[in-house]
C-alpha cells in the first residue's frame, strides 16, 4: 500500500484537451487535482480559476511541489517526454496524453526510468477502458463472433486545422492523423488481437501547407512535414491482420470505424475515440444487425489516472493499472513501423511486446471512492 486517501494530481498543459481532464477528473474522487502549470503562468491561471483549483503556476513550481504525487501531462506531442522525465526525476508517477513521445528512444528511456524509480507510467488513450471497448472484448472473449479473423478501421476527415486554433503540432513531427488518431484504433485492437508483429503501408500529403480555418488566428498557413493519409495493412502476433485508412485528406468524413470479423460474426465497437455508445453485431446467418448498449459506466478522458491512482493506493491486491508504458510504446513502435514502411516500401516488424492487459471489472466506477 502507498499512502491513503485521494491521489494528489498536477497539471502541465492548459490547453484544449485540458478541459476535458479537468471537468472529468472533478468527478472523480480518488484523484484530487491541486495545481495546473503551463508555460504560459497565466493561461494556468485562467484553467484552474475555471476549474476551481486552487494552485497555478509554471511547470517547474508544480516540480518543487512535494505534495503532487501524479502529474498528468498534456502538453503538445514534442514535450511529453521532457516534461515526463522531470516529473519522475521529481518522484512522481506520471499520466501522458499520447503519444508517449515523439521518439521511440525517448518513449523507451522513458518506461525504464519509470521502473528504475519504482513509479508508474501511464499514457492515454484511455477509451479502451469504457464500457465500448470493455463490453466488446467480454462479446469477443465469450465466442460470439465465433473465432476472430480480421479488422478494419477507418478514421478520414479534411483535417483539424479547420477548427483547432492552433493545430500545427498536428501537421508536424509528432502529430500527422498516424501519430494523432492511430493510437486509439490499435490500442482497441492490441485488446482483442494481441500484440502487432509487423506492419506494411503507404501514405501521402495533398499539400505542403495547410490554413487555419477558424479563431483569433483564421488564415493563416502553416507547414506540413508529415504525411496526411496513410493507408496500412497490419499483422498480429498470433497471425490475425487488419487494414487501416488514417487521413486528414477526406472532405467525406468517417470516423469511428473499427469493425472485427470472425467466423460467425462481425462486431462493429462504438468509436474508438469515444468511451461509449451501442456495439453492432452481425451475425452470418441474419443480414439484420443487432444494437447492444454498452452500458451506463461513467467513463471519460482521465479514467485511466482513476486506474493507476487505485493500482498506487492498492499495491499488489489491486492488480496493476491497465494503460502501461509498455502497452504506449509497442503501440507507437507500431506507428513508427507504419512511418518506416511508407519510406521503405516494405514489410516493417515490430519487435516490442507487452504483458495481456486484464479486462476491468463490471462494477469499476471511477465516480467512487475506493482509496
Amino acid at each position: 500500500m502507498s499512502g491513503s486517501g485521494p491521489l494528489v494530481v498536477g497539471v502541465v498543459g492548459a490547453g484544449k484537451i485540458s478541459e476535458q481532464y479537468l471537468a472529468n477528473m472533478a468527478q472523480y474522487p480518488d484523484l484530487d487535482v491541486r495545481f495546473v502549470a503551463d508555460l504560459f503562468p497565466d493561461l494556468a491561471r485562467s484553467r484552474a480559476d475555471e476549474f476551481g483549483v486552487a494552485g497555478s503556476g509554471t511547470v517547474e513550481a508544480l516540480m518543487a511541489r512535494d505534495d503532487v504525487e501524479l502529474v498528468v501531462n498534456l502538453t503538445i506531442p514534442l514535450a511529453h517526454a521532457e516534461v515526463a522525465s522531470a516529473a519522475l526525476a521529481s518522484g512522481k508517477h506520471v499520466w501522458n496524453e499520447k503519444p508517449i513521445a515523439a521518439a521511440r528512444v525517448d518513449a523507451a528511456g522513458l518506461v525504464a526510468q519509470a521502473a528504475a524509480a519504482g513509479l508508474l507510467i501511464g499514457t492515454a488513450p484511455d477509451t479502451f477502458l469504457g464500457p465500448g471497448l470493455q463490453r466488446t472484448r467480454q462479446m469477443i472473449e465469450r465466442g460470439d463472433i465465433g473465432t476472430p479473423l480480421t479488422a478494419s478501421m477507418v478514421f478520414q476527415t479534411a483535417g483539424p486545422h479547420s477548427w483547432h486554433p492552433n493545430p500545427e503540432f498536428l501537421y508536424q513531427a509528432g502529430g500527422g492523423p498516424l501519430l494523432d488518431m492511430a493510437p486509439y484504433y490499435l490500442t482497441a485492437m492490441t485488446q482483442i488481437f494481441g500484440p502487432i508483429s509487423r506492419v506494411a503501408a503507404l501514405g501521402s500529403s495533398a499539400g505542403p501547407t495547410r490554413v487555419i480555418g477558424s479563431g483569433p488566428r483564421e488564415g493563416e498557413s502553416f507547414d506540413v512535414t508529415v504525411p496526411t493519409h496513410v493507408s496500412a495493412l497490419y499483422e498480429f502476433a498470433g497471425g490475425l491482420k487488419a487494414q487501416a485508412v488514417f487521413s486528414f485528406d477526406s472532405a467525406l468524413k468517417r470516423v469511428g470505424i473499427l469493425e472485427i470479423s470472425g467466423t460467425d460474426a462481425t462486431i462493429a465497437p462504438p468509436d474508438p475515440n469515444r468511451f461509449t455508445g451501442d456495439i453492432r453485431l452481425i451475425t452470418a446467418d441474419s443480414p439484420e444487425e443487432q444494437l447492444i448498449p454498452a452500458g451506463d459506466r461513467p467513463a471519460g478522458r482521465g479514467i485511466g489516472a482513476v486506474d493507476m491512482a487505485r493500482a498506487i493506493r492498492g499495491g499488489a491486491a489491486y492488480g496493476g493499472h491497465r494503460a502501461t508504458g509498455a502497452l504506449a510504446l509497442h503501440v507507437l513502435e507500431a506507428m513508427f513501423a507504419t512511418a518506416e514502411s511508407i519510406d521503405s516500401g516494405e514489410f516493417v516488424r515490430v519487435e516490442s511486446r507487452f504483458e495481456p492487459i486484464p479486462a476491468l471489472p463490471d462494477d469499476w466506477d471511477p465516480t467512487q471512492r475506493t482509496v
